[in-house]
Parts: C-alpha cells; structure tokens; sequence
C-alpha cells in the first residue's frame, strides 16, 4: 500500500506527523486512528489494521498526537481534552483533502477520545475501539507515584514503556474529570468494541461499562490472550480483521465497475508478513482471504497454499455446475459435496509421452437426493462441463507485467 508522509495543524496550530495510507485501488471510505496513551502511530498494531483496511479500499490516517512521536508541541501541555482536538483537527484536514473519514478507531486512551469526538461528528458511521477505559482518568494509574509531584511542581517527568514523558497538572486534572456516559449517550455511529480479557492495564470491566453504556448497533469481542499493546502479530492480524468486517457492513463501500477484460474485477495478492509467506488476499472491499504455506515449508499455516486456492476453485465450480443442472431438470439433489485432492504425477503416467511432471486434482463427488442412476451419471458428466475444469485441462496464458 503506498503511505503519505504528511502533516496538518493540531489543535493549537502546531504540526503533527502522521501517515495516510492509502488503497492500492479505488479508495472507497477513509478512517482515522488514534494511538494508545504516549504511544505513536507506528506501533504495529495501528500498521497492522492500517494495512487490512487499505486493502479493503479504505485510506487510513494514523497521527502522533500533540508533543509525541514526530509531532512537535509540548506532551507536558496537552489534556485529554486537547486529544480531543487533536482527533477533530485530523477530520478538519481529511475533510479538506476531499476524504471525509466515516470510521473512527482508537486504542486505549486514543479509544476513549474517539469516543469523546464521535459524539459530535454526525459524519462518523462506525467507531472502533481496542483496551479502552470508559473511566479516561484510569491512565494516572500508570503513573500514580508521581501525583504528588506533579501536583506540587505543576509538572514532572516520569517513565512509561521505558520512556521519559513529562505531565502536567493540567493533564491530571482533565483526564481526571473527563466522563463517557454523556458521549456514548450521544453516539449516532455503531459501536465495536474490542477487548483482552486479561488486559493487565485497562480492565475487561471497562469495556463492558462502554458496551452497556452504548445505544444499539453495538458489537463486543474478545481478544483472548492479547496484551494492552496488541503485540503479538498474530493478535493484530486477528483484530485487522475483525474490525475491516465489521466496518464493511456500515461504511458504503461501493467499488467502480471493473476495468476491461476483468469482469470479476482485480484480484490483489500483497505480503501480510515479509518475513514469512504469509499473503493477504482482496477481491474487492467485501472478500478477504489469507494464503500461506505450512510449517515444514517455511509458512505459518494460517491460510489456503495457492494449490489449495486452486484446489478449492475447481470444487466449487463442481458444485455449482451441478447444482445449476440439477436445478433446470428439476431433480431432487439434496446436497453436493466435493472432495478436492492435488498431486503432481510423472506424465508417462497420464500417457502424454512427456517426460515431466503435471498436475492431477482427484475429485470424490457426493449426491446426496432421491436421485436415479441415471440422473447421477448424468450429472457425474455434467461435473467434467465446470468452467475451472475446462480451464485446468486446457492450455492458459498468463501475461505479466512490471507495474
């Protein structure tokens, strides 16, 4: 996916830094992503998601907030309150850009202040949220044994994830009285909310009081065994997903038709995992799958090899051909299953005379009706008339080229 580098004006007219990622194709929605507490917009996690909804045709814009990261301005200065802003002024821009973001998405106390924005951006359809506190004043926690100081001396610096962060009494106190029962009260967009049972920093307790406070439609899901941050990659991978289905079904993703000589459209294979085989899979905004390849070849097994791919395609033009057949006859076909196997074999063994290798996919297809033997040898020949079979047993060409 190709990223921006870019910058806008945060709520007191400093810059901050942020990445717009953008579709490879037709940019269908855009989203905005709000980091956890003195966190960035480059945690994996935000890539992660970033990276699943590009491929869904969504442009995401993911920002460092007032003094963190790559934005410039004093972290000691700000407040909840100007996080806030900050998420408002990321809109503004996107606005002006001609991509007003109809999907908000915010981790930790970036998910309380999309909540707290959400509220009063009638634009917003859907919100996101991961490890949110319904209580933002829950953060001083992390923090707890500098209070006093940062009370007596109106500032002070402390460690968070190995860091130095200085915090302000101004930040203490706004967080500290910031409330979401009024803004969840509010909120006109669906709710997802997203959660790790054994959260050792926001409790599950939090969200539970985000999802009772929330009107209908509203989601909750369990994160299982993730941590705060999210950083296991297969915990981002898994709320990636998670989040790019349940926003297409609020978000008006409606792709253009499909360019010349590809009626079904593009078919967008791009790397999930580099260091591995792992490959996302998008056939326009409404179909994502994973390709991989098994552990004893190097992949992690967590999807179809493309022989699988294949494999899976001839089944179910199988099926359909003879369903479709069976259907225009009028005969009782109850179900249709179809066992798909692939080998390669030496092809002195197929009788072509060559001495290479090819392919044998082995169907075992089951007719299950009040079916004569008639009608299921017939349609054990209609099985052999499937388009991918045609296709398989025929000569294709493949033209490639360089983008």
């Amino acid at each position: 996916m190709p990223t921006e580098a870019i910058t806008f004006p945060g709520h007191a007219g400093t810059p901050l830094a942020a990445r717009l990622d953008l579709p490879d194709g037709p940019h269908l929605a855009t989203a905005l992503f709000a980091h956890c507490f003195t966190c960035g917009k480059d945690i994996p996690a935000a890539k992660r998601i970033a990276s699943r909804l590009a491929a869904m045709g969504i442009a995401v814009l993911r920002f460092d907030f007032t003094g963190l990261g790559h934005s410039e301005g004093e972290f000691a200065n700000t407040s909840f309150t100007t996080n806030v802003d900050d998420l408002v002024a990321a809109v503004t821009y996107l606005n002006g850009r001609a991509m007003a973001p109809s999907l908000l998405i915010g981790h930790s106390l970036g998910g309380a202040a999309v909540l707290k924005a959400a509220a009063d951006l009638d634009q917003i359809k859907a919100v996101a949220t991961l490890g949110a506190p319904f209580d933002p004043g829950h953060v001083t926690h992390n923090f707890a044994d500098a209070l006093p100081r940062i009370k007596a001396d109106g500032a002070a610096e402390v460690k968070l994830g190995g860091r130095p962060i200085r915090i302000g009494q101004g930040f203490v106190e706004d967080v500290s009285q910031a409330a979401l029962t009024q803004a969840l009260g509010k909120l006109k967009a669906a709710l997802l909310v997203l959660h790790a049972p054994k959260d050792a920093i926001v409790g599950v307790e939090n969200a539970s009081a985000i999802f009772m406070a929330a009107k209908h439609p509203k989601s909750f899901v369990t994160l299982d065994d993730a941590d705060h941050l999210i950083t296991s990659k297969d915990d981002a991978c898994y709320a990636a997903d998670v989040i790019a289905t349940w926003a297409g079904r609020y978000l008006p993703l409606n792709p253009p038709a499909p360019p010349p000589g590809a009626p079904e459209g593009i078919v967008r294979v791009s790397e999930a995992d580099p260091a591995g085989f792992l490959q996302d899979v998008q056939s326009g905004p409404g179909h994502h799958m994973l390709a991989d390849e098994p552990e004893a070849y190097g992949g992690t097994n967590r999807g179809l090899t493309p022989y699988g791919f294949l494999s899976a395609g001839l089944g179910a033009c199988t099926s359909m051909t003879i369903r479709m057949y069976a259907r225009r006859k009028g005969w009782p076909l109850a179900h249709v299953r179809v066992d798909v196997s692939h080998n390669k074999v030496h092809a002195q063994d197929a009788d072509t005379g060559a001495g290479d290798k090819i392919d044998t996919w082995r169907r075992a297809i089951l007719l299950e009706g009040d079916l004569s033997a008639e009608q299921r040898q017939r349609l054990l020949e209609i099985a052999d008339k499937c388009p991918v079979h045609r296709t398989l047993e025929r000569s294709s060409h493949v033209v490639t080229e360089l983008i």
